[in-house]
């Protein structure tokens, strides 16, 4: 477990491939019971302590994950995440094939199967299907691979494996959404690369870039795009955002949100 960024209110660790964030049927220890030990540890807490799960992602996905440490922290995250206000998610997501465009807004209504732990997709609306809404660019290509890097507009289940298999474009490793093969380690190569929330408490702006996996491939694609695989974090001030917060605001109107 790697801690990216902790307060008095929220820690922000990077998610390995093999780790589940919350308990599940499988019995493996959750992210969230580690991210607890090393809070007790850390501070030498007597007796419970408390940990809030903001969100969740895949476990075969790795990158940024963000908990709160107080309730009133838990509280106003959860209605962050819940309307997906003042949030950015961004993930990296490695494929075979090249998308119909290098650059483009995918918007699909999904449904949820939870018997078959899959989510299906389709152009219209349909019965219990809810829209959901990513946008993706193609940043970067390898001899065999491509790139891209997508903001998620909404929050739902596979979405992001859904939306990018319906296009053609199923990510690397995961068979489930039609990748012919797994990839060594049984993960698959989404990357949840950065996190921007709003400080449930100081009201800053906070971003987390998370470090990228330590494979062939991901540092292939870090020397290409000559970035640092080890991520960074930044930190504003509430009127260095509020121009952004606009932007952005403006940018949802687009697609009906």
């Amino acid at each position: 477990m790697e801690v990216l960024y902790e307060d008095n209110h929220v820690i922000v660790v990077n998610k390995s491939s093999s780790e589940i964030v919350q308990a599940d049927k499988s019995g493996d220890k959750p992210l969230s019971e580690m991210v607890k030990e090393y809070l007790k540890e850390k501070y030498q807490k007597p007796g419970n302590v408390f940990l809030g799960v903001t969100h969740r992602i895949d476990r075969p996905v790795s990158g940024a994950v963000l908990f709160a440490k107080t309730s009133k922290a838990l509280s106003r995250l959860n209605d962050m995440f819940r309307y997906h206000s003042n949030l950015k998610k961004q993930y990296w997501a490695i494929v075979k094939n090249v998308p119909p465009e290098e650059e483009m807004t995918l918007v699909h209504y999904l449904t949820r199967n939870e018997r078959l732990n899959k989510t299906f997709a389709s152009n219209e609306r349909t019965e219990g299907s809810k829209k959901s809404i990513l946008s993706l660019k193609r940043i970067a290509d390898s001899d065999n691979y491509h790139l891209l890097e997508i903001d998620l507009k909404t929050g739902r289940h596979h979405q992001i494996r859904c939306q990018l298999s319906t296009i053609g474009c199923p990510i690397k490793g995961d068979i489930k959404y039609g990748f012919q093969r797994t990839n060594p380690d049984g993960g698959i190569s989404l990357h949840a690369r950065y996190l921007e929330f709003i400080h449930p408490v100081s009201k800053k702006l906070i971003g987390i870039e998370a470090p990228l996996p330590n494979d062939i491939l991901w540092n292939e694609f870090a020397r290409i795009l000559n970035v640092n695989p080890e991520g960074s974090i930044k930190v504003m001030e509430p009127e260095e955002y509020e121009k952004l917060e606009l932007e952005r605001a403006e940018e949802m109107k687009k697609f009906g949100m």
